[in-house]
């Protein structure tokens, strides 16, 4: 590269998150006639509460509150927005693409737009997608959103599950910059461990209705899944801080999927990073899938804590398997 060319990064511009106005406690499960109590879900996972899509209040719709804010925050008109990149395993539909939804919503059109679907992983895959387009030219100005109604495909009589999701979305807006943004961002996957979280249900496999109210549940193995995602989640830290020649000390903040306490403070302790450098929201809003990740870094940019110029990593495990992270110098 010579002196005069300068590389391209994409800067996280702008952050919004948005939660539905209906909040499930963990009592109110309980009322609801699920075997747990709120002892039971808090020692275990964290979560204290989780909130609810209204009736015909769809993932477009807090997809689209969470665009809205991330736009404002980064001055950015919607008509500047030349991508639209939507992590979400829950779309409005199977077709069209919940993006181009939110694009509609945004009364904006011609842009390129489509979904990822990489389960709780889906921003991580998304915000990767966003930032090679960004670096390559191909945008400007990118709009990466993840998003989630996972209430809808929950069996309330799995005490397993249904304690563990709520709805919501994060968004961030991207525009690219000769500034350091993100430094790189790392995705894997292991389709060999689908069944350890997954729904077995599907427009090929056939829908099962007979299993609950919906035709699509989440199955879970929960043990496995903590062993996997703690390993998995150990090796893609290391594989971002190695790729940029950093060592841990240099982190000043862990943006993690919020799906469970105790694995957050697992990641937490091999980096050895005290719970105060740790963004924590999965007690206010359970897991979103992939609309955690973006929920989290909103809350931690709006609330003060992470400041421009500091040394961010977000990451998550789902469902695939699939797992990624991003190191970000916000």
């Amino acid at each position: 590269m010579s002196q005069t060319e300068s590389r391209i990064y994409s800067r996280i511009a702008g952050t919004g998150s948005y939660l539905p106005e209906q909040v499930l406690s963990n009592d109110d499960l309980v009322r609801r006639g699920v075997d747990t109590s709120d002892e039971w879900i808090t020692s275990r996972t964290g979560i204290r509460q989780r909130h609810v899509a209204a009736e015909g209040e769809y993932t477009s719709d807090l997809g689209y509150q969470a665009a809205l804010r991330a736009l404002e925050a980064a001055g950015v008109e919607a008509s500047e927005i030349d991508l639209i990149v939507m992590g979400t395993t829950t779309p409005d539909l199977i077709f069209p693409s919940t993006a181009t939804i939110v694009q509609h919503k945004l009364g904006i059109a011609g842009c390129m737009a489509f979904d990822v679907n990489a389960a709780c992983s889906g921003f991580i895959y998304a915000l990767t997608v966003a930032d090679k387009f960004v670096r390559s030219g191909a945008a400007k100005t990118a709009l990466v959103i993840g998003a989630e109604t996972l209430t809808r495909m929950l069996d309330w009589n799995d005490r397993n599950t249904c304690v563990l999701f709520g709805d919501g979305a994060g968004a961030v807006v991207l525009k690219a910059d000769t500034e350091t943004g993100i430094l790189s961002t790392h995705a894997h996957a292991d389709g060999s461990k689908r069944e350890l979280l997954w729904c077995d249900s599907g427009v090929s496999a056939g829908f099962k209705p007979e299993k609950a109210n919906v035709g699509a549940v989440v199955q879970m193995v929960g043990n496995e899944v903590f062993k996997y995602a703690v390993k998995a989640l150990d090796a893609v830290v290391d594989e971002a801080l190695e790729a940029n020649g950093l060592t841990k000390e240099a982190l000043d903040w862990l943006v993690p999927h919020q799906a469970n306490l105790r694995i957050i403070e697992a990641t937490a302790k091999r980096l050895n990073m005290p719970m105060e450098q740790v963004i924590l929201t999965v007690g206010k809003h359970g897991n979103t899938s992939s609309g955690s990740v973006p929920l989290a870094l909103d809350e931690a940019v709006r609330s003060g804590r992470v400041q421009r110029g500091q040394l961010i990593l977000l990451e998550a495990f789902g469902g695939g398997f699939a797992w990624g992270s991003a190191l970000v110098r916000y």
